[in-house]
């Protein structure tokens, strides 16, 4: 009985270290593809999202004050164009001078 208690812990010893040894290869192989993606990530140029966000504002910003200065723009021209004028009732022109 006890030769068979000994072979049962010798095998679980083996199974327990086994286990331990795959959770480590395991762990080591998970961090090497997050290191590969982050590398072949960061070569593509992608953007943060806060500089996403920062650009995105600025680009409203500009474009309220594009159009708040074409409003403006178009004030000032139809001040600047003068009425056209009426022709005149009554007065008939002359050929002699």
């Amino acid at each position: 009985m006890q030769s068979e208690n000994r072979l049962f812990d010798d095998f679980a010893k083996f199974i327990n270290g086994a286990a331990g040894t795959l959770a480590g290869v395991g762990r080591e192989a998970e961090q090497g593809a997050r290191a590969r993606a982050k590398e072949w990530i960061g070569g593509l140029e992608f953007v943060s999202r806060e500089e996403f966000d920062a650009v995105k504002a600025m680009a409203a910003a500009a474009r309220d004050e594009a159009d708040a200065l074409r409003a403006r723009i178009e004030k000032l021209e139809a001040a600047a164009t003068p009425a056209p004028a009426a022709p005149a009732k009554g007065k008939k022109s002359t050929g002699a001078a």
